[in-house]
């Protein structure tokens, strides 16, 4: 009769487990990317009533050669302010986007947002997502 040394030892095996680990961390490295870094993270008031508004959003582009185009309707900057007036309905929660070229001076800039801290509008600057 002849004997073995060796005894059966159950394996598992874990090759196939590594690369499914792998694929874990590059899916979570990607998704992670993809959110935004200039967020500021806080902790929001909570409410018991859940009510969806529908934001209108009224759009201000100024072009390089400061030209002022309200919902794509070229406009006179100092008839600007008028025109705003006119388009936003009172006690309404009306934001206004404000698309400017990145290489405008400030002051073209601040020039605007004068027109809504006046008139206690909200403007909103717009930007793009490049790296």
């Amino acid at each position: 009769m002849v004997r073995r040394n060796k005894r059966f030892h159950a394996e598992v095996a874990t090759s196939s487990l590594s690369d499914i680990m792998f694929f874990l961390l590059l899916f979570f490295l990607i998704i992670s990317t993809l959110a935004n870094p200039n967020v500021i993270k806080m902790t929001l008031p909570k409410s018991k009533n859940n009510e969806k508004t529908n934001k209108q959003l009224i759009s201000l582009s100024v072009t390089e050669d400061k030209k002022y185009f309200l919902d794509k309707q070229e406009v006179a900057f100092d008839q600007l302010e008028s025109e705003l007036l006119s388009k936003v309905t009172p006690g309404s929660e009306e934001t206004i986007v404000v698309r400017i070229p990145y290489n405008l001076q400030v002051q073209d800039l601040v020039d605007v947002l004068q027109i809504g801290v006046k008139n206690k509008l909200k403007f909103v600057i717009a930007t793009s997502n490049t790296k």
